[in-house]
């Protein structure tokens, strides 16, 4: 009997030892998935939200992070095309003076017999001959030649109809049908046709009409003279 009661306790025993070892066992396991998921104690903290492996983690930052700048890049050259083509057009749109070096030697509607209808249509910019005439904005040039009292004159038509005249030029750098932007040299001061001294005589007729005071015109666009 004491060998047989012997057997039990030491069955029981043995039982009780395993089912403690497999509870260690189990514990430590599910410790490890946990710890693969959350992260290590210490890193994650009390209330951490799952989160995925290490090496998922690594894989995915790489591709997003390659989209990432693929997306970048279409964005900047898309933004560099917007402003290039935002430059342009203030560029087509910018107004400039025509010379530079000048002093106002006559206003528009001025009255005097020096000038052929007897009111004088433009401002005259006084200079030294031969000094640069740039346009004053973008067009094509529609007549450059010599035409009577205003010498040698250069016609610029802008995009809306607006005619530009410089006249007394001493030469033109331009041709019939040329396209031009503003700044662009199209001739250089003179004296050539009516005139008491080299100076630039400027002329502005919206539409290809009546000839406007310049001054107002240049002011709305920026430009002081």
């Amino acid at each position: 009997m004491a060998g047989a009661f012997a057997l039990v306790v030491a069955g029981i025993g043995s039982s009780m030892l395993s089912s403690h070892t497999d509870r260690d066992v189990l514990s430590n396991n599910y410790q490890t998935i946990s710890a693969n998921y959350t992260g290590a104690e210490g890193e994650a903290g009390a209330g951490a939200t799952v989160d995925v492996s290490r090496r998922f983690d690594r894989e995915l930052l790489e591709k997003q992070a390659k989209e990432q700048v693929a997306q970048r890049a279409i964005a900047l050259k898309n933004l560099q095309a917007k402003t290039q083509e935002r430059a342009n057009a203030l560029k087509q749109n910018q107004w400039v003076l025509p010379v530079t070096g000048y002093r106002m030697s006559a206003q528009f509607g001025a009255q005097s017999s020096l000038w052929s209808s007897g009111m004088h249509t433009g401002v005259d910019m006084s200079g030294p001959s031969g000094s640069t005439i740039v346009s004053v904005a973008a067009g094509t040039v529609t007549f450059t030649g010599y035409e009577g009292s205003y010498g040698n004159k250069t016609v610029i038509t802008l995009q809306d109809g607006t005619e530009v005249w410089y006249a007394h030029q001493s030469r033109s750098a331009v041709s019939t049908g040329d396209k031009v932007d503003p700044g662009q040299v199209i001739g250089y001061t003179g004296s050539t046709g009516n005139t008491t001294g080299p100076h630039l005589h400027l002329e502005i007729h919206p539409g290809g009409g009546d000839a406007v005071d310049p001054v107002p015109v240049l002011q709305q666009h920026g430009v002081n003279p």
